[in-house]
C-alpha cells in the first residue's frame, strides 16, 4: 500500500540471500560424489531447510531495515512518520538522545543518520544507505515552497 509515487527507496535486503541454501546443498552433493555414492535426498532436504531458514531472514529485514519516503509518509522499518510532520532537514544536529525512527537503539548497521526537526520542535534520527540522497529527497518536499 502507497499513498502516492516512492520518491526514495531502500529494500531492507536483496533476495540473492535465498540462494545460500541450495547452493551450500549442491556443493556438498558434489564433494559427496567426488568419494562415492550421494545421498540426493537428504541434500535437497538441507537445501530446502536452509533455503527456508534464509527465506525467513529476508522477509524480516525487508520489514526491519526497509525505507520508503512517499509524498505523504516517511516509512522507517516498521514506523510511519507524516512527512506534513518534518519542520526541517538541513542544520539540524543529532541531538543526544534523540529517537531513532524504526524503533531501534541506535541506526542500522551501515546507515547513515538523517536529523529531522519536526513541528513540535524535537529531533529524531532517520536512517538511509544513501543519506544524502534521502535528504535530498525530504527537503525537496519539506523545505522548498
Amino acid at each position: 500500500m502507497t499513498d502516492g509515487p516512492v520518491l526514495y527507496a531502500e529494500p531492507g535486503s536483496s533476495r540473492w540471500p535465498l540462494l545460500w541454501g541450495p547452493a551450500f546443498a549442491g556443493v556438498g552433493a558434489g564433494v559427496e560424489a567426488l568419494s562415492g555414492p550421494v545421498h540426493t535426498v537428504a541434500w535437497l532436504v538441507v537445501g530446502l531447510a536452509l533455503f527456508g531458514v534464509f527465506a525467513l531472514w529476508v522477509n524480516v529485514r525487508r520489514k526491519v531495515y526497509r525505507v520508503e519516503l512517499t509524498p505523504v509518509t516517511l516509512r522507517q522499518g516498521r514506523e510511519d512518520l507524516a512527512v506534513k510532520d518534518i519542520a526541517k532537514v538541513t542544520d539540524v544536529g543529532a541531538a543526544p538522545g534523540a529517537k531513532i525512527l524504526g524503533g531501534g537503539w541506535s541506526v542500522p548497521r551501515k546507515t547513515y543518520e538523517v536529523p529531522l526537526r519536526l513541528d513540535d520542535d524535537s529531533t529524531v534520527l532517520a536512517w538511509a544507505r544513501d543519506d544524502d540522497a534521502l535528504k535530498a529527497a525530504i527537503v525537496r518536499l519539506v523545505e522548498e515552497d
